[in-house]
């Protein structure tokens, strides 16, 4: 295979691999927010009083979102993209593209889930206000396992392009 083909084939795939995060993660992030938002509605119709209370549960599938938007930003940093200068081998753009689509279907499902998390804790605090803190923690539970995937995309990001750590 002729060398600038190879280098346009890993580019592109880097490239997809950010794309596939961020759009896979904002879509999930929409979801949750949408499922949240619905229960929120129901009751701040009845209890408007209640809306800051609910405001962290409504907002919390939303962060998703940036996670997965840094870790295409993390793509493009670290290739060399931003700056017009791809700086790593075809490999390296094949795993980016894996990253960044197990980071991107980590975000998304963790969104929905989130959101059917704070549905439910959405739910606790309209029946009993007084448990809005421990309702809090049903989406924080989810949330634990989309910071992991942020954690692993970054880390798999700087190890799949430092100079000094590429042997394939």
């Amino acid at each position: 295979m002729d060398h600038a083909l190879a280098v346009e084939i890993g580019r592109g795939l880097a490239i997809a691999g950010a794309g596939l995060a961020v759009g896979l993660g904002c879509c999930g992030s929409g979801k949750g927010i949408g499922i949240a938002s619905q229960a929120a509605a129901g009751v701040i119709s009845e209890k408007p009083d209640l809306f800051g209370q609910l405001l962290v549960m409504l907002a919390l599938p939303g962060t998703q979102g940036f996670y997965a938007f840094i870790t295409g930003i993390m793509i493009f940093m670290r290739t060399g993209l931003i700056a017009g200068e791809w700086q790593a081998s075809v490999s390296t753009g094949v795993a980016l593209f894996f990253v960044g689509l197990g980071v991107g279907l980590a975000q998304f499902v963790t969104a929905i889930w989130q959101g059917e998390a704070s549905a439910a804790g959405i739910a606790l605090v309209a029946r009993r206000q007084e448990e809005s803190g421990r309702a809090l923690l049903f989406p924080a539970m989810v949330e634990t396992y989309a910071v992991v995937a942020l954690l692993a995309g970054i880390l798999s990001i700087i190890w799949l392009t430092n100079p000094n750590l590429l042997t394939f």
